[in-house]
C-alpha cells in the first residue's frame, strides 16, 4: 500500500519549482513559462493538501480550484480580466467563509479594531484608481469590499486567537491584498516594472501562508 505521506516532500518541491518557473517567465516576459507553469500553481497545492491531511476542508479545496481558474483567466487580462475578477471573488467569499465558521464571539471594540484598518486602505485605493477605472468601477469596489472582509476576519481571527497559525493567516492575507492591490494600480492607474513580478511573489507567498493556517487547522 502507497503512503500518502510520501509524497509530501515531492509535492512541495512540484509546488515551488512551478511557481519559481512562472516567476522567472513573468521576469523574462516569457508567455510560454508563464502559459505553462502559472496553471500548475495552485494543482500543486491542492495535491499537497491532499495528501498532507486526513480530515480535508473542501470549502477550502474550492476555494483553491477558483483561484486556479482565476490565474487561467488571467492569462488574458485584456478579454478575460473581468472573469478573473469573478473566479477570485469566489475565492475571496470562500476563504471568509472558512475564518468566520471558526471565530470566538468578539465585542464590538474588537470588531472595530479588526475593520479600520482595511476600511482606510480600501477607500484610499478606490479614491486613487476611480479615474481609470471606468466600466471596471463596480466589479473593482465588489473585489475590493471581499478581500478587504477577507483582510478584516483575518485580523479578527489574529486578535482574539494570538497563535502561531492566526498570524500566518494575517500575513497571508495582507499579501493577497498586497498583490490584488498592484494589479490594480498596474491596469488602472500607473504601470510600474516591477509589479508584474511582485504581484505573483506575493500571491504565491499569500496563498502558501493560507494553506499553512489550513494544515495547522486540520492537526486540531
Amino acid at each position: 500500500m502507497i503512503n500518502a505521506k510520501s509524497f509530501i516532500k515531492p509535492l512541495t518541491w512540484l509546488f515551488f519549482s512551478v511557481s519559481f518557473l512562472d516567476i522567472i517567465g513573468v521576469i523574462l516576459q516569457d508567455s510560454w513559462l508563464q502559459l505553462i507553469f502559472k496553471p500548475l500553481i495552485m494543482p500543486s497545492l491542492i495535491l499537497l493538501y491532499v495528501v498532507r491531511v486526513k480530515s480535508r476542508n473542501y470549502w477550502y479545496v474550492a476555494a483553491m480550484f477558483f483561484s486556479f481558474l482565476g490565474d487561467v483567466l488571467l492569462l488574458d487580462k485584456n478579454n478575460m480580466f473581468l472573469y478573473g475578477i469573478a473566479a477570485f471573488l469566489i475565492t475571496q467569499l470562500l476563504y471568509v467563509l472558512i475564518i468566520a465558521k471558526d471565530l470566538p464571539r468578539s465585542d464590538f471594540k474588537t470588531k472595530a479594531l479588526a475593520l479600520l484598518p482595511f476600511l482606510f486602505f480600501f477607500t484610499g485605493l478606490i479614491s486613487i484608481l476611480k479615474d481609470g477605472l471606468g466600466e471596471f468601477l463596480i466589479p473593482v469596489i465588489i473585489y475590493g469590499l471581499a478581500i478587504s472582509i477577507f483582510g478584516f476576519v483575518s485580523l479578527l481571527n489574529y486578535l482574539l486567537k494570538k497563535d502561531r497559525a492566526s498570524l500566518t493567516l494575517l500575513i497571508g492575507a495582507i499579501l493577497f491584498i498586497l498583490s490584488d492591490s498592484m494589479i490594480a494600480l498596474h491596469k488602472f492607474y500607473e504601470p510600474q516594472a516591477i509589479y508584474p513580478s511582485a504581484i505573483m511573489i506575493t500571491y504565491i507567498a499569500a496563498q502558501f501562508l493560507i494553506f499553512g493556517y489550513m494544515i495547522k487547522q486540520s492537526e486540531k
